[in-house]
């Protein structure tokens, strides 16, 4: 290899190291609200949080990589869930 050859390859690797390095933006995460008419204990709520976070999965959501799920409990305030029960 020739001299010549061998500074346009060393620089043409080094104008193209930061383009390989740089990081990959991250995924948005988004985010999902599920409101439980259930006791946070309940078997029920239990099993219907499992069906929705395979769900989610099935679809490629997996909770905290690229979806937030915040759960809010009603039955454990039952003065928020009355209003709600007489509609």
């Amino acid at each position: 290899m020739r001299r010549r050859d061998f500074i346009i390859l060393l620089g043409g690797a080094a104008a193209a190291w930061p383009l390989a390095a740089r990081p990959r933006q991250a995924e948005r995460m988004r985010r999902i609200g599920v409101l439980m008419g259930y006791p946070e204990g309940d078997p029920q709520a239990q099993a219907n949080i499992t069906a929705l976070l395979q769900g989610l999965q099935n679809l490629g959501w997996i909770e905290g990589r690229n979806v937030q799920i915040d759960y809010r409990w009603l039955a454990a305030i039952p003065t928020r869930l009355a209003p709600l029960q007489e509609s």
